[in-house]
């Protein structure tokens, strides 16, 4: 046998040393139980795993499966609405175990969740192609909004009215009066689900991004096509995301094949391209204080990028790929949430780590930031809703 390492008198530099038969003093017998498991140690490690830090200051558990969406109210801090892969949406406030509302009547995933510019209204959208608008005061039913029974992947509300869109995977834009439950347009001329889209922030014209590699600017009034943004200079995957200047100006998309555009609304034009992530970008958000726009993506980076110059201001790294972000209201705080089940809070000036909050065993989905600016509502796959307080960062 042989064994390396430094041994009085000879061996010292380091090479191997063998020991003969004769040098053996004593031998003494083991019985195995003795031993140290292997397995034992490895059950200790895996606990050890299963113990995650939890810095969340309020956790919410009514969901039995995934959680995918979340969004908070804009007029009451506390209010909190949730949706996941149990098919049900949850309306909830911060802080309080008791005054929980279920939101029932969807027969599949509860994927994207929104309330209303005044507060009033609650949507829940779902894959069974249904939108259910609920009164938040009254906590009833306001109606039942159908597509073409296809799923929806999101919805938004107009920035002043109770006008609703939504992205299908029948390829088309719908339009809802959800005061009256009315059907008002389809944008029809995508040719593969809708994954992205938004009002503009000005709320006189709707911009959607497809699977099929397209961006379209509507006329909501007339639902004509305004511009078809594609080509060599645009994405060559289908868009995953997308955000619209305070200016109604511009919109920047992202896509799955890693690039970043910035596309005028006026023209239709491509007027830039942020280059710098190496795989799928999965979430933009432009700042309403300073003209940056942060992305993130599954390249393990959150991105903060001078909108002017279209150049790079940091480049914020991660364990894993980044899923959600949020700027925290106006000030210079981004938040990410990541597929290792964190989520971290950057200076966009510094592009320094600020905080890192964990509690989630899973990937987050979703992000949202309280009408205060105090909490921040993180939902998970591990089915759970955890709030953190962000108050210091204003």
């Amino acid at each position: 046998m042989s064994i390396t390492g430094e041994v009085p008198g000879e061996g010292s530099d380091g090479e191997e040393v063998f020991i003969d038969d004769e040098d053996i003093i004593n031998e003494i017998p083991l019985d195995e139980e003795d031993l140290p498991d292997q397995d034992d140690d490895d059950e200790q490690e895996e606990d050890m795993m299963d113990e995650v830090e939890d810095h969340s200051a309020y956790a919410f558990h009514g969901h039995t499966d995934e959680v995918f969406a979340a969004a908070c109210s804009p007029t009451d801090a506390s209010l909190v609405v949730s949706g996941g892969k149990d098919d049900r949406g949850f309306l909830w406030r911060i802080g309080s175990a008791e005054d929980v509302q279920e939101l029932p009547g969807h027969k599949d995933t509860v994927c994207t969740v929104a309330f209303s510019s005044d507060g009033k209204l609650v949507a829940c959208g779902s894959m069974d192609g249904q939108i259910n608008v609920w009164n938040t005061a009254t906590r009833t039913l306001q109606g039942t909004l159908e597509g073409s029974d296809s799923g929806f992947e999101w919805l938004k509300w107009h920035p002043r009215g109770h006008l609703i869109i939504a992205g299908s995977e029948d390829c088309n834009v719908w339009m809802w009066n959800a005061d009256h439950n009315a059907f008002l347009n389809t944008f029809a001329g995508h040719s593969s689900t809708v994954t992205c889209g938004d009002f503009t922030p000005d709320g006189k014209l709707i911009c959607s991004g497809s699977d099929d590699a397209t961006l379209r600017i509507w006329d909501p009034k007339s639902a004509q096509c305004r511009h078809v943004v594609r080509g060599h200079s645009y994405h060559t995957q289908g868009l995953t995301c997308l955000a619209v200047t305070w200016d109604s100006q511009s919109i920047v998309s992202g896509s799955q094949d890693s690039s970043v555009h910035i596309v005028s609304i006026n023209s239709g034009q491509v007027v830039g391209s942020l280059v710098g992530h190496t795989n799928s970008v999965e979430c933009i958000g432009i700042s309403p204080r300073y003209n940056w726009v942060a992305t993130g993506s599954i390249d393990q980076t959150l991105i903060i990028w001078d909108l002017a110059h279209q150049a790079i201001r940091s480049t914020c790294e991660h364990d894993e790929g980044v899923t959600c972000l949020a700027w925290l209201g106006s000030s210079r705080y981004v938040v990410s949430g990541c597929v290792d089940g964190t989520v971290r809070i950057w200076d966009s000036l510094s592009g320094e780590l600020a905080r890192t909050f964990s509690g989630h065993s899973d990937a987050v989905q979703s992000l949202a930031v309280s009408a205060d600016g105090n909490s921040l509502v993180s939902v998970s796959s591990d089915k759970s809703a955890r709030v953190f307080d962000i108050s210091m960062f204003k």
